[in-house]
């Protein structure tokens, strides 16, 4: 393979639904990390008109990967071109286009193009994007379907909410204890056990057991983003039994007497686990707040552990 050939593939898929809706989706990178599984945040660095420069942080082959992306949106053709700006080797160069066409008012056809050269035409190289770019494509298209086709069940199963505190201290102070997630079994009462690698600076992997009410463990994985001291995002990739999906992003602000730190959570339940986890008795609105309760008082905790940290040191 020479230099200035391009390794090119398309994958599709066909969706029980209209044309310009599956558009939404996939034009809103904010859906991008409930609704695709390899990726872990996507961050705004530029937009103007239908052109947006992006940052991605996904999994490729198992591995945590950034990079940005510049794209072009097209509501009108229903198609979005992107190229990486700088891509992370071993990736060259990467490119593609997302192609929606109507096949009737209820259904439709997305297609997905890539294009890609690997960094000195290595061919264990090229082969690693081979598999990552099937694999991720794959993945994406099966869960854009799964989400757009199950959108009214996947309403009453998602939810969101946030737990804000004020701290008389610095968000800096307040980002760094969150951004030290390796102490925390040392700092946090429900975590027993904690293991946190961050080989690329400001993405990190932690896994960690946490202690629930009844005094069991869970063992969760997470890919986190950290922001440059303003954001803490991240993903699950382990999970509970009864959530399907959970992102979430941590949040500091300073307000010129202290600090704001706020912890948001992003829910997918998992409906067929509720009545073996819950009871026969239970449904939807009770795996809802069960799961809300569980995670808010553990996100309040460590924002309380992060907030006397904080103040200790104003």
């Amino acid at each position: 393979m020479s230099a200035s050939e391009l390794r090119e593939v398309e994958h599709e898929i066909a969706i029980s639904a209209p044309a310009a809706d599956v558009y939404r989706l996939i034009a809103d990178v904010a859906n991008w990390p409930r609704i695709f599984p390899p990726t872990i945040y996507v961050d705004h660095l530029e937009r103007s008109g239908n052109e947006e420069l992006i940052r991605i942080w996904a999994t490729a082959n198992g591995e945590p990967k950034n990079w940005s992306s510049r794209r072009v949106l097209d509501p009108d053709a229903l198609r979005i071109t992107f190229r990486q700006q700088v891509s992370t080797p071993p990736v060259a160069s990467m490119g593609g286009t997302w192609i929606i066409e109507p096949q009737d008012e209820t259904t439709s056809r997305v297609r997905l193009l890539h294009d890609y050269t690997a960094v000195d035409d290595d061919p264990a190289s090229l082969k690693w994007i081979d598999e990552a770019v099937d694999r991720n494509s794959r993945s994406e298209l099966a869960a854009l379907k799964s989400n757009v086709e199950l959108a009214t069940a996947a309403e009453e199963l998602t939810f969101s909410f946030e737990d804000t505190i004020e701290v008389e201290g610095s968000a800096k102070d307040v980002y760094d204890f969150i951004n030290e997630a390796g102490l925390w079994s040392e700092r946090l009462p429900h975590v027993a056990t904690v293991r946190l690698t961050e080989d690329t600076p400001g993405l990190q992997t932690l896994e960690m057991d946490t202690r629930a009410k009844d005094g069991s463990t869970h063992t969760t994985q997470s890919y986190r983003v950290c922001l440059e001291g303003r954001k803490i995002a991240y993903k699950q990739t382990t999970l509970p039994a009864l959530m399907n999906l959970h992102t979430g992003y941590w949040t500091f602000t300073d307000t010129g007497t202290g600090c704001t730190a706020s912890s948001q959570h992003t829910v997918v339940l998992r409906p067929e686990n509720i009545e073996k986890i819950l009871g026969p008795e239970a449904g939807v609105a009770e795996a809802r707040e069960y799961v809300r309760s569980a995670l808010s008082t553990n996100s309040c905790a460590t924002l309380g552990h992060a907030k006397a940290y904080a103040e200790a040191r104003r």
